[in-house]
């Protein structure tokens, strides 16, 4: 089945659910990229909004953040691994997610419907539930020119996915140059697509 292009443009307003009186629920969803590291900084935006945060990482994730840092700062702990049968649910359920940095490699299987990880199995979930969800790829131009990645991109805003990428939210970089970008990121541009 062919997914209609959608270019890249100003994302859609998205109608956040109703929360009854608390506070709205974001999980911040993080990936295996060095940007991964200021992860802190779109918790703090999104609680300046008016949300509450909760952080969940890919395993990989993991290596770029302070799982313990996080957890202060939200109030939540941090996971990055599905729970064992029987173990109850230690975050709250989300409203909204933003799934930023998104790697290629979570972004392509996402779109193919695996969820060997908690981030791809909340992401299809949520998507299922019809949460609002924004979707930050950070990757260089090398990556982002594969065609199953373009591909994808295509497939999830057909699918309703916010996706924010590249020009004119955030330039590409060669490879090998991600390090050099990390402080310029406009981490306040998901959140935005979520008002």
């Amino acid at each position: 089945m062919s997914v209609p292009h959608q270019p890249d443009g100003p994302p859609p307003v998205v109608d956040l659910p109703s929360t009854a009186g608390r506070r709205p629920v974001l999980y911040a969803l993080t990936c295996g990229s060095p940007l991964a590291r200021n992860v802190g900084t779109l918790v703090e935006a999104a609680q300046r909004d008016g949300w509450e945060v909760c952080v969940v990482a890919t395993p990989d994730g993991t290596k770029f953040i302070d799982p313990a840092a996080l957890a202060q700062q939200t109030g939540h702990p941090v996971r990055s691994r599905y729970k064992n049968p029987g173990d109850p649910d230690l975050l709250p359920s989300a409203d909204a997610m933003i799934v930023c940095p998104a790697t290629v490699n979570t972004l392509n299987k996402w779109a193919a419907g695996i969820t060997d990880t908690l981030v791809l199995g909340l992401l299809i979930e949520g998507q299922g539930k019809g949460l609002p969800i924004v979707a930050v790829p950070f990757t260089n131009t090398a990556m982002a020119a594969h065609p199953a990645f373009r591909d994808s991109l295509v497939r999830l805003r057909g699918w309703g996915v916010t996706v924010l990428f590249g020009d004119p939210y955030f330039p590409l970089h060669p490879p090998g140059a991600g390090e050099a970008h990390l402080n310029a990121f406009p981490w306040q541009a998901p959140l935005s697509a979520l008002r």
